[in-house]
């Protein structure tokens, strides 16, 4: 393995990749490399400061420590939005593309798999899955959300560059397996009160984190306008309607008083139990 040396860390990664067919994600995969050389060309950074690693629906690229950071950020904020534009304006609604990036810096080495490690490489790899910077790109009409690391911010972000501005990024606490991570992300933070810690804002359970959870036509609508009573939120969801002439009506536990009048021409007389037992004589 060779020594650890000091690099800035620049990982995109194509949101749904894994949603696409073959075709969709080799075209995709050539889109991504693209986007990413003419960024780091606009910065200045040609291929013999930088050393790039494949990971199928991202790239990582390890970027000379001497590249100046202003210039890629620069790039990054001005020349990636401008590339999405041009690629998803000829693409099919199938083949668009959207990114989620990070900015780090740190210690690498290479191994003798030529297989990269580091603490700070795995920061950064952290940063980039969150479900919080998920969340972001979901509420980027650009197509691009960027997060960097808490020493990028401190060396380079708050000093509030020219085409950097300091204003513009937002400190978060991203929840990882090895605790909270502090970072910085470029715009608005999503939405405030939603749990971003397991997994992104509208994502189904055991979802990609790149899929809204599927919501039934107008549910959200009607739960707005027809709240539950108080008294019964949390209760469990009521059982048949059957027509009641007096008496009380308990089923499984929830419980119903006073004349009811139903419309399925059905009719029950005195006081039923099913579930749980009535106040009353009969059981």
């Amino acid at each position: 393995m060779t020594h650890p040396v000091s690099r800035t860390i620049l990982l995109l990664d194509i949101e749904r990749f894994s949603d696409r067919d073959d075709v969709e994600q080799a075209y995709l995969r050539r889109m991504l490399y693209d986007v990413t050389d003419r960024a780091l060309e606009a910065a200045g950074i040609d291929e013999t400061l930088r050393t790039r690693a494949d990971r199928g629906d991202s790239v990582m690229e390890l970027i000379d420590a001497n590249a100046p950071v202003t210039a890629l950020m620069r790039a990054l904020l001005t020349e990636i939005p401008t590339e999405l534009r041009a690629v998803n304006r000829m693409a099919s609604r199938s083949a668009q593309m959207r990114l989620r990036g990070v900015v780090a810096g740190g210690y690498v080495a290479v191994d003798g798999l030529h297989g990269w490690v580091g603490s700070d490489l795995n920061h950064a790899c952290r940063l980039l899955d969150a479900a919080l910077l998920r969340a972001a790109l979901r509420e980027r009409p650009d197509g691009f959300a960027l997060c960097v690391s808490d020493s990028v911010y401190q060396g380079v972000v708050r000093h509030d560059h020219p085409g950097v501005p300091a204003a513009d990024f937002h400190r978060v606490s991203v929840e990882t397996k090895n605790g909270p991570l502090t970072a910085w992300l470029h715009g608005p933070v999503p939405s405030a009160g939603e749990d971003h810690g397991e997994r992104g804002a509208g994502e189904a359970p055991g979802g990609s984190g790149d899929r809204p959870a599927s919501t039934a036509p107008g549910a959200a609508e009607d739960a707005r306008n027809h709240p539950a009573p108080a008294a019964h939120r949390g209760a469990p969801a009521p059982g048949p309607v059957l027509d009641v002439n007096g008496g009380t009506v308990s089923f499984g536990g929830s419980y119903v008083a006073g004349d009811q009048h139903g419309v399925s021409g059905g009719q029950v007389t005195g006081d039923v139990v099913m579930g749980t037992k009535t106040d009353g004589d009969r059981s």
